[in-house]
């Protein structure tokens, strides 16, 4: 089977790939994350994710442009509901691209990661795959969380420290007052 594989990051593809290889489906890959803020974190991802398709020889879809001003768009005034939004905004990019492409289904690495919501990217998937008239491939792919840990720090792979969108990067650091007492 032809799967489309969106890759939010190097580090998360690496378990889903090879999990989709060894189960004997063709995997191409698609960066499409107009959500990852600054730029420079944005380009950073992206070098990975080039480097690691090349060293594994997957396919890969990217586009030069980084449409930010999409995402921030749809997020603001929203921002409790971003999630959902960047979910959806880059998994129908992803149906729309698998369409195009005469892919079997697609799927997203997001569902290697521990910290999203699997129900919701899995409903958004199904919707978008109907929506789209390509199937959505669901597998929980955190089963191998610690295997692709593992394995991105073998190969000296970049790690980041937040999803991506510039609320996460704040979250990380910052601490209200009620959290700091």
């Amino acid at each position: 089977m032809k799967i489309l594989l969106h890759i939010c990051c190097a580090p998360c593809a690496i378990y889903p790939l090879d999990t989709l290889r060894k189960d004997g489906h063709e995997v191409t890959g698609i960066f499409y994350n107009p959500n990852i803020h600054p730029y420079t974190e944005y380009k950073r991802r992206l070098d990975t994710v080039i480097e690691y398709s090349q060293n594994t020889g997957m396919r890969l879809i990217r586009f030069d442009d980084y449409p930010m001003e999409e995402f921030l768009r749809g997020a603001v005034f929203r921002e409790e509901m971003r999630c959902r939004y960047c979910y959806h905004l880059r998994m129908k990019y992803t149906a729309h691209i698998a369409k195009k492409g005469k892919f079997d289904r697609f799927t997203t690495t997001l569902l290697y990661s521990i910290y999203q919501d699997h129900d919701l990217l899995k409903d958004l998937g199904e919707n978008l795959g109907k929506e789209y008239g390509v199937e959505f491939y669901y597998q929980d792919f955190r089963t191998g969380w610690k295997e692709g840990i593992r394995v991105s720090r073998d190969m000296d792979m970049y790690r980041q420290q937040y999803c991506g969108c510039i609320y996460s990067e704040k979250e990380r650091f910052y601490k209200t007052p009620y959290d700091r007492a």
